[in-house]
């Protein structure tokens, strides 16, 4: 049996970076970002005020003394006049600040009569003011490539003065289910029947990564049904199958997928859950097989398929998993010659210690209800021995 790390490894390299696209502002949420954004223009683009209130010279801000008002600049309708010593223009949130003021007096401090204003309180150079330039000057970077952009960085854009926003190409990802037990959610089913949940969730996955991942009809334990399904493999950036990978009587993909002309890497994997694992090569399109049991599939999807799939969307991989630190919140037993990923309940504890990683006391592959219960996968060596809980540990944290 491979390796975890070698598998994945070996499955990378065969992953680069897609073509681009350009998006608008409105769709770019949830893309990638294919080249770093920059500002366009300065924010804010001059000097304004942060709040209601009067532009002074910060000489004149003494408590109690009288200014006269020259007038008022509502915010988008600049003053061309100047303030001297002894006046002040009235302003409001937003409104720029005009040429000889260096502070804002806000008007909760300032007693008005007439054309003239007194002052309640002292002040400062500076006091409620927006610099110029003070979040972003132009030029900034604001977005750096390969980031999957939110509806801040969609804020942010808009801020700089984007409209356009160049992006990587979804991957094209099909998700085909396998065997004759398979059925569609809400379908009529025998006793024996299982939903085709590992492809709704594997789908979802994709998805929520950026991909265009595509549905696949369920295809039965024989070679003509599968081959139909692998016919549209050249269309695919990626084929992910789920199931039929083994050597049992009726799983049949891997023979099906050679005999289509599969360059087959490897199919055996030192892991726990997901050990029948394939990995290949039909003609251009890359073709990674998951197990069948939807547990394993997911599981095997964030250690192998996820990290492709970013290496597609041109985003930065590690050579190594992105795990964090934890602290074993129970006792456990010895590993075996494989690398197991248990699932567990993530505790949080007070003054910043590390979270305790608690696993369930059921681990099998098919139950889906502890899976979604799990905050996390406790990641453990081969051959590891056996831990008191309070141990430090590693996590693979769960979307």
């Amino acid at each position: 049996m491979l390796d975890v790390a070698v598998a994945r490894a070996r499955i990378l390299e065969k992953f680069s970076a897609g073509g681009l696209e350009t998006v608008s502002l409105a769709d770019g949420c949830g893309r990638v970002l294919a080249s770093p954004l920059t500002a366009r223009l300065s924010n804010p683009p001059v000097s304004i005020s942060s709040m209601d209130g009067y532009a002074l010279k910060a000489e004149d801000a003494q408590e109690g003394a009288t200014l006269r008002i020259l007038g008022e600049a509502p915010a988008g309708h600049p003053s061309s006049l100047t303030v001297e010593k002894g006046t002040c223009l009235r302003l409001f949130t937003g409104s720029q600040i005009p040429a000889g003021a260096d502070m804002v007096m806000i008007q909760e401090n300032v007693r008005r009569e007439g054309d003239h204003a007194t002052l309640l309180s002292a002040g400062r150079v500076g006091q409620f003011i927006r610099k110029e330039g003070q979040d972003f000057r132009k030029g900034d970077i604001l977005v750096p490539a390969g980031k999957q952009i939110g509806p801040r960085d969609i804020g942010l854009a808009a801020a700089g003065g984007h409209i356009w926003l160049p992006v990587s190409r979804r991957p094209r990802i099909g998700v085909l289910a396998t065997g004759d037990e398979i059925v569609l959610p809400g379908d009529p089913a025998s006793p024996d029947s299982i939903v085709n949940s590992g492809a709704f969730m594997i789908s979802a996955l994709l998805k929520s990564l950026g991909a265009d991942a595509i549905l696949l009809p369920v295809a039965r334990d024989n070679a003509e049904s599968l081959s139909a399904a692998i016919g549209q493999a050249h269309t695919l950036d990626l084929l992910v199958t789920i199931g039929g990978a083994s050597v049992g009587t009726y799983d049949v993909v891997r023979s099906t997928l050679e005999a289509h002309g599969l360059a087959l890497d490897f199919w055996k994997i030192a892991m726990r859950p997901g050990r029948p694992l394939m990995f290949g090569q039909l003609g251009h399109t890359p073709v990674i097989g998951l197990p069948g049991n939807p547990v394993a599939a997911l599981v095997c999807s964030l250690v192998f398929v996820a990290p492709a799939l970013r290496k597609l969307l041109g985003q930065p991989v590690p050579e190594e998993m992105e795990t964090d630190a934890a602290l074993l919140g129970a006792d456990i037993g010895e590993n075996d010659q494989r690398q197991d990923f248990v699932r567990c309940r993530l505790t949080p504890q007070a003054d910043g210690q590390l979270p305790l990683a608690t696993p369930f006391s059921s681990q099998d592959s098919a139950q889906l209800n502890i899976f979604a219960q799990s905050q996390a996968l406790l990641i453990r060596a081969p051959f590891a021995p056996a831990e008191k809980a309070g141990a430090p540990c590693r996590i693979l944290r769960l979307p």
